[in-house]
């Protein structure tokens, strides 16, 4: 009888030990995100309507991204997009789920709360499955891949809805951004028609 409730013992600790490892390992891809100077990656996105790919700069929760057709900046409270295909720029106050299917990095804060977590590794990467606990969870289930050296994420894939969009990240680097980075700036596009979404 004291084997088996030993034996119980060291599963139930492995098992709290591996969850808490998939937490600890987004708590270092968090801090690699986190610094307060910024920082800025090369990204692709593949979606149900296609691939896109640009750069996209973080600093708290304020971004910056760029495709070949769109700009988005964010600076905590007010997102600005401007479509070059129209000359316009759409200026909104966005909720927190249009936030996170805007910006993959929103898992920085987001696997805290109402997530459960496991993980997977490999040669290279830890690979960790979030599930939501409710389903009021805009995204209910996603997978962040990061790196074992560095912690820098490499991929965060999200289903939001029924559909599945992968954000794969590259070249990685900590720069120094000021806060007007991410707010638009409409001398540097004189020409744009500004529609007030708010």
């Amino acid at each position: 009888m004291k084997k088996i409730v030993l034996a119980m013992l060291l599963l139930l600790m492995s098992v709290l030990t591996y969850a808490q490892t998939a937490t600890q390992v987004l708590d270092k891809a968090a801090a690699v995100l986190s610094v307060k100077s910024g920082v800025k990656a090369d990204f692709k996105a593949t979606m149900a309507q296609g691939t896109i790919s640009g750069t996209i700069a973080v600093k708290g929760n304020k971004f910056m991204a760029t495709t070949q057709h769109t700009k988005v900046w964010f600076d905590g409270k007010t997102q600005w997009t401007y479509l070059s295909k129209n000359d316009e720029v759409n200026v909104s106050n966005p909720k927190d789920s249009e936030l996170q299917s805007l910006n993959p990095y929103n898992f920085i804060t987001l696997y805290r709360q109402g997530y459960k977590s496991t993980m997977n590794k490999n040669s290279t990467s830890y690979v960790v499955h979030l599930t939501a606990t409710s389903k009021n969870k805009p995204v209910q289930e996603m997978f962040i891949t990061v790196n074992k050296k560095t912690y820098a994420p490499s991929q965060v894939k999200m289903l939001q809805g029924k559909k599945w969009v992968t954000f794969d990240v590259s070249n990685l680097k900590q720069v120094k951004l000021a806060d007007s980075f991410f707010r638009f700036n409409a001398k540097d596009f004189s020409t744009a028609e500004v529609i007030d979404l708010r």
